[in-house]
């Protein structure tokens, strides 16, 4: 009897929190109907009338669809490689350092900027790239012509995957880190007694006992290739840059909130959430055959 009592006050507890879920959650999904609508906002969701799937084949015709669809594939591919990549490299790096102190402080350093938002970074980033900032001031120092970073379809590509790794890569590793407490003190000191070079150690020992892991981390990124990162982009990006940076979270919000074509940006957006559920429900078959990870 007393468990059930208390039973009963954990699910008490647990009330507020399954009411905000279905207030900003559950309630909100009635809304994707717009996307089978021409939604007028005079009319509301049950009074405008039912179009059926010609905001989907209007997204399909659309020549932006395919830059759109192409920009947000290819900075979602470069950030889940490079977020896998970088991470573990300097893992493999930090365990390498002797002088704990010093371990702990540059630890510390690199995990700063993931506590940071993109509007408190894209204001440091832009200060630093914008025509008359420091890194075009030093490359005009050395003889050089300024180069317009935030302005050039070239340059921000490249902009928009190297600053999130960097964001992001030393909070990535501390994953790394865990896994390599996981593998046994034991196995390095025979390996040095037979003697393996630090650089054979880290191929055959420390590599083969990360790849776990590694094979995780990767299945599951894969439900992010349509996540392209919608507050990074927008607060970074331009008109002069949409060739390039154009991805779907900012079409949807362009074309919804400021062009007013709710029935298209909904089912823009519900596309992507189709398709990503899917690529959710894909990782994770493919992270519980080739890492044995369950969620349940």
């Amino acid at each position: 009897m007393r468990y059930r009592s208390f039973e009963k006050h954990y699910h008490i507890m647990l009330l507020p929190g399954i009411a905000l879920l279905c207030i900003f959650s559950v309630i909100p999904m009635f809304g994707l109907a717009i996307a089978f609508q021409d939604f007028k906002l005079g009319f509301g969701l049950w009074r405008s009338p039912w179009i059926g799937f010609e905001n989907f084949r209007y997204m399909f015709q659309m020549t932006d669809s395919k830059v759109i669809f192409y920009n947000t594939v290819f900075l979602a591919s470069g950030k889940i490689v490079l977020n896998l990549v970088v991470p573990l490299l300097f893992a493999l790096l930090l365990n390498e350092l002797r002088l704990k102190a010093f371990k702990r402080w540059v630890q510390t350093i690199v995990y700063i900027p993931h506590f940071l938002s993109w509007v408190i970074l894209s204001g440091i980033i832009v200060e630093l790239l914008s025509l008359d900032g420091i890194v075009n001031r030093v490359v005009r120092m050395f003889g050089g012509e300024g180069v317009l970073f935030l302005a050039s379809n070239t340059w921000f590509p490249a902009l928009i995957v190297t600053s999130d790794v960097w964001k992001e890569f030393g909070f990535g590793a501390i994953i790394y880190l865990a896994a390599l407490t996981g593998i046994s003190p034991s196995l390095h000191e025979a390996a040095a007694i037979d003697g393996a070079t630090r650089r054979q150690r880290i191929l055959y020992i420390t590599l083969p006992g990360l790849l776990p892991t590694v094979i995780l981390m990767a299945t599951l990124s894969i439900s992010n290739i349509l996540n392209a990162g919608f507050d990074q982009i927008f607060n970074l990006y331009n008109p002069l840059v949409y060739e390039s940076a154009d991805i779907i979270d900012t079409y949807v919000y362009r074309s919804g909130l400021l062009q007013a074509q709710y029935g298209l940006a909904t089912a823009v957006g519900l596309m992507k959430s189709v398709i990503s559920f899917v690529l959710i429900i894909f990782s994770y078959g493919l992270a519980y055959r080739f890492a044995n990870y369950r969620i349940f």
